[in-house]
């Protein structure tokens, strides 16, 4: 993520009731410093933010979700892949004399070019 964010702890804060009767002087605030904790009883429930930042904290989820896309798109491409090897004929006969062979190998592993 391209914006840099403060912890909620680390947010200046204002309560609810002084956001109401002085707007003006938060929304200067919020252009200072980037972001408001809005609180209610001493607890946040809110943060406001600076319209870039918004857009920015958008963008920067829909570039994440691509990504999360790409890598199912090209899992499922590898699993697609893999299935239909397993669909080719003979495949059940290869699948089941692996089975059967119980780890086991028909002849010795070779060790490189001079074994």
């Amino acid at each position: 993520m391209s914006a840099i964010l403060r912890n909620l702890e680390e947010l200046p804060r204002q309560n609810a009731s002084h956001v109401k009767n002085r707007w003006g002087e938060v929304v200067r605030q919020v252009q200072e410093s980037g972001s408001v904790a809005v609180t209610n009883h001493s607890t946040v429930e809110m943060v406001l933010l600076t319209a870039a930042t918004y857009n920015q904290l958008v963008e920067d989820a829909q570039a994440v979700k691509a990504r999360e896309q790409s890598v199912l798109d090209e899992l499922g491409r590898r699993f697609d892949a893999r299935l239909g090897a397993l669909q080719e004929p003979g495949a059940a006969q290869q699948v089941g004399n692996l089975f059967a062979a119980k780890g086991k190998l028909g002849r010795r592993p070779k060790a490189g070019d001079s074994f």
